[in-house]
């Protein structure tokens, strides 16, 4: 990437090179007056045409060198000059400087959330994460919709494909947390969910899908959930009918309404040793940080609504916990 960059300024700098190289060996074999101190200072005068005065009075043989190098080397000069003015002046610079701090930033990232596509959905994934504070890659193949990506993480977006390993590796795959795929081509979805789990297999991966089929092949080929947005959008707006302020309060809990209330996880591996293997009752979450114990999940992927306070936490339980971001804050410090 780099060499490709700056691909014609080192063409540029190469032939500069020989022209001196050149003329400083010619000077010398031509008058051995001259040593290499002596034959480099004629050669960068000569090329420059500053003007000055010769270092010893030119031969015949030395004026005729003197003339070809000139030639050849104002000439090397000036296109060398004009290639690094090119360069600045039509934003190549600028684009391979914000394409390094963009890639720089990106290798800073751990835990993150990879998005591919920037369309409804993406855009709508984004606003959630953004709101809940969470760090993001954004891979967009459409440069009209990379240009206008205005949120605070606006530096943290690549504009390619990513169905390609070395996008998603750019992205910072090995490192990242999740990864949200949100293309409209189901195959496309399903080929960036089999090459993000063979990258990283303990990835959390969500896809969109569009075809009823391809639900299926796509938790086979390793996506965790599969989201159908026509369905989930008509079950919705149905709900919103027969249930309107239950349908609005599970979506102003889950982050749609807004920061001032979240609903988290908490996971057997996140619980301090001591607690583990322990009850709910012996967490005092209630009492320590105001927050509430909504569900747990069983190992075996059972959901229990408000469970028992004599409920054991087990490996591969989870908590749900619902509270405002202070009380959460509470119950992270609690638990760190």
């Amino acid at each position: 990437m780099f060499f490709r960059h700056f691909r014609k300024l080192y063409f540029a700098g190469a032939m500069l090179l020989l022209v001196i190289i050149i003329g400083t060996a010619g000077y010398m074999l031509i008058d051995k007056r001259f040593d290499f101190l002596d034959a480099l200072y004629m050669t960068i005068l000569t090329i420059g045409t500053v003007g000055f005065r010769e270092v010893y009075p030119l031969s015949p043989t030395g004026q005729i060198f003197t003339i070809f190098l000139i030639i050849t080397g104002f000439g090397t000069f000036a296109f060398a000059v004009s290639s690094l003015t090119s360069y600045v002046l039509s934003g190549e610079f600028r684009e391979y400087y914000l394409t390094t701090r963009k890639l720089n930033a990106i290798e800073k990232l751990s835990g993150h959330i990879i998005i591919c596509g920037f369309g409804r959905n993406g855009k709508q994934a984004a606003h959630i994460l953004k709101k809940h504070d969470r760090r993001f890659v954004v891979i967009e193949s459409k440069k009209d919709l990379v240009d206008s990506i205005t949120h605070r993480y606006s530096d943290l977006v690549i504009e390619g494909d990513s169905t390609q390993d070395e996008v998603l590796e750019k992205a910072g795959i090995m490192r990242a947390a999740a990864l949200i795929t949100t293309l409209p081509v189901d195959a496309d979805n399903l080929f960036i969910v089999l090459t993000a789990r063979a990258l990283n297999p303990k990835l959390t991966i969500i896809s969109r899908a569009s075809d009823d089929n391809s639900d299926k092949k796509l938790k086979t080929a390793g996506a965790n959930n599969v989201i159908m947005p026509d369905k989930i959008g008509g079950a919705h707006m149905a709900s919103l009918v027969l249930k309107p302020d239950v349908i609005e309060f599970i979506d102003h809990i889950t982050g749609q309404g807004g920061p001032d209330i979240n609903l988290e996880e908490i996971t057997f591996e996140n619980l301090p040793e001591p607690l583990r293997n322990k009850t709910i009752r012996d967490l005092e979450i209630r009492n320590k940080s105001g927050a509430n114990i909504v569900g747990f999940k069983t190992g075996n992927g059972e959901f229990v609504i408000n469970p028992a306070p004599d409920t054991q936490l087990i490996p591969d339980g989870k908590l749900f916990v619902l509270g405002t971001p202070e009380q959460i804050l509470k119950l992270k410090t609690m638990l760190s």
